[in-house]
């Protein structure tokens, strides 16, 4: 999702600079789709993260149609498209603001690198930071091939692998994988068609939210809510938590928990009720990069490691993307992750802090040592559940309304 919608008005003026870098399609082509973002919250607060992001986004110019009852949100759909009730919610839709297909721009992004002469080595894993013995300045990375690539500064974007792969990372353990659950619906010709014109609907009450029906890929790049699962590993003497994808579990690296198919369900019977009468077609979990120590902030992690001699940066805690099939909708809960919207922009910031370039109050803001900045409004405050792998859902949980 791509949105100025935004309790913090730091990320909202940093997401209109975003979208209206996603506008340039001589550089993103059509990878952004301005469909707009229905933004939800209860009807009875006048303090909420909805009523904090409806201001910021006044204040900063973008389109916005206030809808203070249920009636007035349905209007807001295509006339033709079933939906629901909406009882106890009130919001508005953000005109200026969509999603972005994430594979799509990734791709582009890497053309641009390699256009300015950048390398990107395809197949190298890294797998340990080379450090002086005395101290932790940091002189270049290890590889599973056991090639070794020296540098005068070695920059983790490494996301949510940041603590599994480099275990022994000093300060490392504050930072943890967390996952949040996903599905998709197929849909015939007919019902794109009906519900092709629905805009992103992002319900920060519950923390439910879906994607617009489109008839190429639809990204899922997950935003602000309540944190889901962790899934931890023993590496000597520690269990470190690290992602569960496809790619290290092939059999089932998709699945989800049982108990969030449910709840997946029955988010979707409150926005479209007749689709929450299909069965999900697949699901799988995108995992996150947040940092934890106490308790999580919705902040990223951009700065020096502090033992490092300014060798080593982290440019993490952002998040993950999901492409999806023809004529498909993708939904989600359980979110935490939100940095892939400002993909066009975001490099700024790291490069403003490798030159240490960054206000005081934006390397306060980013640094790996600070305490919790500040309460995140947009999810309820609990900490990521372990992943029962017992509880994984199987294909008759996917046909089960």
């Amino acid at each position: 999702v791509v949105r100025t919608s935004y309790a913090d008005p730091f990320y909202s003026k940093l997401a209109l600079e975003a979208i209206q870098a996603w506008k340039k399609q001589e550089v993103w082509e059509d990878a952004y789709h301005e469909s707009g973002v229905l933004v939800l919250g209860d009807t009875d607060s006048a303090d909420d993260y909805k009523h904090k992001a409806y201001l910021h986004d006044q204040e900063i110019g973008v389109r916005i149609l206030p809808l203070e009852n249920p009636a007035g949100l349905r209007q807001v759909f295509p006339p033709h498209a079933a939906v629901g009730t909406f009882e106890t919610r009130a919001g508005y839709l953000n005109r200026d603001s969509g999603w972005a297909n994430a594979g799509q721009g990734v791709s582009l992004l890497m053309k641009q690198v390699t256009a300015l002469h950048g390398k990107i080595l395809v197949g190298k894993n890294a797998i340990e930071l080379i450090h002086q013995a005395e101290n932790f300045k940091t002189t270049g990375v290890r590889c599973s091939d056991g090639s070794i690539l020296e540098a005068d500064l070695v920059v983790l974007a490494t996301g949510s692998w940041t603590r599994s792969a480099f275990p022994d990372l000093p300060g490392g353990n504050i930072y943890q994988a967390t996952g949040q659950c996903v599905a998709m619906i197929q849909l015939s010709q007919d019902e794109a068609e009906l519900y092709k014109d629905c805009p992103v609907v992002l319900d920060f009450k519950t923390g439910f939210y879906i994607f617009p029906v489109k008839c190429h890929h639809v990204a899922a790049v997950p935003n602000l809510c309540t944190v889901g699962y962790t899934r931890s590993i023993q590496v000597g003497s520690t269990k470190i938590s690290t992602p569960r994808t496809v790619v290290s579990d092939p059999e089932t690296g998709l699945l989800i928990p049982k108990a969030n198919v449910r709840e997946l369900r029955e988010g979707l019977r409150t926005v479209y009720p007749n689709l929450a009468e299909k069965p999900f077609i697949g699901t799988r979990m995108c995992w996150y990069a947040a940092r934890y120590n106490d308790s999580f902030d919705s902040d990223w992690v951009i700065g020096f490691h502090p033992d490092s001699e300014k060798s080593l940066m982290f440019a993490t805690g952002g998040s993950g993307m999901l492409e999806t099939s023809r004529y498909s909708i993708a939904m989600t809960s359980e979110h935490v992750g939100h940095a892939y919207k400002f993909l066009p922009v975001i490099g700024q910031i790291a490069a403003d802090a490798i030159e240490e370039k960054l206000s005081p109050e934006l390397v306060a803001k980013f640094s790996p040592q600070r305490t919790r900045n500040h309460k995140d409004e947009s999810r309820r405050d609990i900490p990521p559940e372990e992943l029962d792998m017992s509880q994984l859902c199987t294909v008759d949980d996917l046909r089960q309304y």
